[in-house]
Protein backbone atom coordinates (compact mmCIF):
# COMPACT_ATOMS: atom_id res chain seq x y z
CA UNK A 1 0.00 0.00 0.00
CA UNK A 2 1.85 3.55 -0.95
CA UNK A 3 1.75 6.13 1.98
CA UNK A 4 0.23 9.25 1.96
CA UNK A 5 1.97 12.61 2.89
CA UNK A 6 0.61 14.32 5.90
CA UNK A 7 0.15 17.11 3.93
CA UNK A 8 -2.15 15.92 1.72
CA UNK A 9 -4.15 13.86 4.26
CA UNK A 10 -4.82 16.78 6.12
CA UNK A 11 -5.73 19.00 3.37
CA UNK A 12 -8.11 16.18 2.45
CA UNK A 13 -9.74 15.94 6.30
CA UNK A 14 -9.91 19.71 6.05
CA UNK A 15 -11.68 19.91 2.57
CA UNK A 16 -14.59 17.12 3.67
CA UNK A 17 -14.70 19.16 7.15
CA UNK A 18 -15.69 22.34 5.50
CA UNK A 19 -19.60 22.89 4.38
CA UNK A 20 -20.34 23.22 0.99
CA UNK A 21 -20.64 26.48 -0.77
CA UNK A 22 -24.01 27.34 -1.67
CA UNK A 23 -24.97 29.62 -4.45
CA UNK A 24 -26.78 32.22 -3.11
CA UNK A 25 -30.52 33.27 -4.56
CA UNK A 26 -31.64 36.85 -5.21
CA UNK A 27 -34.77 38.47 -6.88
CA UNK A 28 -35.28 41.29 -8.66
CA UNK A 29 -38.84 43.34 -8.14
CA UNK A 30 -40.72 45.97 -8.26
CA UNK A 31 -42.44 48.13 -5.64
CA UNK A 32 -44.79 50.83 -4.96
CA UNK A 33 -45.34 53.71 -2.14
CA UNK A 34 -48.69 55.78 -2.51
CA UNK A 35 -49.11 59.39 -1.34
CA UNK A 36 -47.16 60.34 -3.24
CA UNK A 37 -46.88 57.80 -5.42
CA UNK A 38 -43.15 56.49 -5.60
CA UNK A 39 -41.84 53.58 -7.88
CA UNK A 40 -38.43 51.46 -7.47
CA UNK A 41 -36.71 48.63 -8.66
CA UNK A 42 -34.64 46.10 -6.81
CA UNK A 43 -32.84 43.46 -6.36
CA UNK A 44 -32.71 41.55 -2.52
CA UNK A 45 -31.68 37.99 -1.35
CA UNK A 46 -33.94 35.33 -0.84
CA UNK A 47 -33.31 32.80 1.71
CA UNK A 48 -36.16 30.22 1.39
CA UNK A 49 -36.89 28.46 -2.11
CA UNK A 50 -35.65 30.09 -4.98
CA UNK A 51 -38.56 30.43 -7.30
CA UNK A 52 -41.20 33.54 -7.85
CA UNK A 53 -43.78 32.85 -5.79
CA UNK A 54 -41.64 31.96 -2.78
CA UNK A 55 -39.57 35.39 -3.22
CA UNK A 56 -42.94 37.47 -3.74
CA UNK A 57 -44.01 35.46 -0.05
CA UNK A 58 -40.58 36.30 1.10
CA UNK A 59 -40.47 40.18 0.11
CA UNK A 60 -43.83 41.43 0.98
CA UNK A 61 -43.44 41.59 4.95
CA UNK A 62 -39.77 42.56 4.19
CA UNK A 63 -40.83 45.33 2.20
CA UNK A 64 -43.94 46.27 3.81
CA UNK A 65 -42.53 47.14 7.27
CA UNK A 66 -40.70 49.69 5.52
CA UNK A 67 -43.78 51.54 3.51
CA UNK A 68 -43.20 49.80 0.68
CA UNK A 69 -46.20 47.15 -1.40
CA UNK A 70 -44.49 44.59 -3.67
CA UNK A 71 -46.28 45.14 -7.19
CA UNK A 72 -43.88 41.97 -8.77
CA UNK A 73 -41.23 39.74 -8.42
CA UNK A 74 -39.60 39.77 -12.18
CA UNK A 75 -37.47 36.63 -11.82
CA UNK A 76 -34.70 34.91 -9.40
CA UNK A 77 -31.38 34.29 -10.26
CA UNK A 78 -28.36 32.96 -8.35
CA UNK A 79 -24.72 34.74 -8.34
CA UNK A 80 -24.11 34.99 -11.38
CA UNK A 81 -26.58 37.80 -12.36
CA UNK A 82 -26.08 40.13 -9.31
CA UNK A 83 -23.57 42.27 -11.37
CA UNK A 84 -25.46 43.01 -14.21
CA UNK A 85 -28.44 44.27 -12.01
CA UNK A 86 -26.39 46.49 -9.90
CA UNK A 87 -26.75 49.86 -11.61
CA UNK A 88 -30.14 49.30 -12.52
CA UNK A 89 -31.09 48.69 -8.77
CA UNK A 90 -28.94 51.77 -7.47
CA UNK A 91 -29.72 52.34 -3.70
CA UNK A 92 -32.42 49.58 -3.68
CA UNK A 93 -29.31 46.71 -4.60
CA UNK A 94 -29.85 44.59 -1.56
CA UNK A 95 -31.04 46.75 0.25
CA UNK A 96 -34.12 45.00 1.64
Amino acid sequence: MKQFSLPLALGLLIGCALPAHAAGCYADYKAKQDDPLRLHYGVAQVNGPCDVGSAAAELTPRLAAQGWTLLNVISTFGDDGLDQRKDSAGQNYLRF
